[in-house]
C-alpha cells in the first residue's frame, strides 16, 4: 500500500521561509500608506499651526524623548498587557461561541438579537458600568474590551462556519475523517475569510477601548498619560502617545494575527497559479 506523501523538513522550512518573505515584501504597500498619512499630517500642521497639530517631526522627537524614559515604557506596557489579554479573552470566547452557533442554526437565530443589543450599546456606557462594578482596575478595562469586541468575533466565526463548503466536509467524511478532524482540517480553515478580518477589527477595538477606559477611569496606562497631556495642553505629547498606541497595535497585529492567518491560509495560496491574483 502506498504511503501518503509527506513533505520533507527542508521543503516545509523553504515553504515557510517563502511565506515570510512574501509577507515582508507586501509591507511596502503599508509603508506607502504611512508616508501618505505623514504627508497629509504635515499639510494639516502647515494649515493650522503647531498649537492645533504639531508636525510629524516634532511628534517623532517627542516619541524619542519618551523612549528614553523608563517610566514611559512602563506606561505603554500597562496598556499593552490590558489590550492583549482582553483581545485573548475576546478571541477565545468569540471563536468558541461563534463556531458553536455556526453549526447550530437555532442557536444563531437566538443569539442574533443579543448581538444586536451588544453592538447598540456604546463603549462609554460599558466603561461607566464597569467602573461601578470593578473600579479603576485591569478588570474594568478587560470587561469593556470583552463586551465591546465579542460580537464582532462571534459574527465572523459564525458566518464563516455557516458559509463553508459542505461538499468538502462530505468528501472528508467519505474518506473516513471523523468530526474533529473534519473541523480542524476543513471547517475551521474556511472561516478565515470572515474570521480574521473580524479579529483584526477586534484587536483595534481592544486598543481603542483600553485607552478610552484608562482615560475615563483614571487607571494609568496610555489613557492616563493622555489625560495628563490634556491637562497640560501638550499637543505634541498627546500625539506621541497616540502614535505609540498605533505602533503597539501594528506590532501585535503583524506578529500575532497575520502569521497565524498565513499558516492557516496556505491552502488558498496553493490553489492559485504562481503570480496570479484572483
Amino acid at each position: 500500500m502506498d504511503q501518503p506523501f509527506r513533505p520533507s523538513l527542508t521543503a516545509s522550512l523553504a515553504d515557510r521561509a517563502g511565506r515570510v518573505l512574501h509577507f515582508l515584501w507586501s509591507g511596502w504597500a503599508g509603508l506607502a500608506a504611512l508616508c501618505l498619512l505623514a504627508a497629509v499630517w504635515q499639510a494639516g500642521h502647515e494649515a493650522y499651526g503647531p498649537f492645533i497639530l504639531t508636525s510629524p517631526l516634532e511628534t517623532l522627537r517627542q516619541i524619542r524623548m519618551l523612549a528614553a524614559d523608563p517610566g514611559a515604557w512602563s506606561v505603554a506596557a500597562v496598556t499593552l498587557q490590558r489590550a492583549v489579554t482582553g483581545f485573548a479573552l475576546v478571541t477565545a470566547a468569540g471563536v468558541t461561541l461563534g463556531v458553536a452557533a455556526g453549526y447550530s442554526p437555532a442557536t444563531l437565530r437566538i443569539a442574533a438579537p443579543l448581538i444586536t443589543v451588544l453592538l447598540g450599546v456604546p463603549p462609554i456606557a460599558w466603561i461607566v458600568l464597569a467602573m461601578i462594578w470593578s473600579g479603576a482596575s485591569d478588570a474594568t478595562v478587560r470587561t469593556v474590551i470583552l463586551v465591546t469586541a465579542l460580537p464582532v468575533v462571534f459574527l465572523g466565526a459564525a458566518h464563516g462556519i455557516v458559509t463553508r463548503d459542505r461538499g468538502l466536509d462530505r468528501m472528508a467524511q467519505a474518506f473516513g475523517a471523523g468530526a474533529v478532524r473534519r473541523f480542524l482540517t476543513v471547517g475551521i480553515r474556511q472561516t478565515t475569510t470572515t474570521l480574521f478580518p473580524a479579529l483584526a477589527l477586534a484587536l483595534g477595538t481592544a486598543f481603542k477601548v483600553a485607552v478610552m477606559a484608562e482615560l475615563l477611569a483614571n487607571a494609568g496606562g496610555i489613557g492616563g498619560a493622555l489625560a495628563d497631556a490634556r491637562i497640560n495642553l501638550d499637543i505634541a505629547q498627546a500625539l506621541a502617545w497616540v502614535v505609540i498606541t498605533v505602533i503597539l497595535l501594528l506590532i501585535v497585529e503583524y506578529t500575532l494575527v497575520h502569521p497565524v492567518k498565513g499558516e492557516i491560509d496556505r491552502w488558498r495560496r496553493a490553489a492559485q497559479p504562481w503570480g496570479i491574483k484572483r
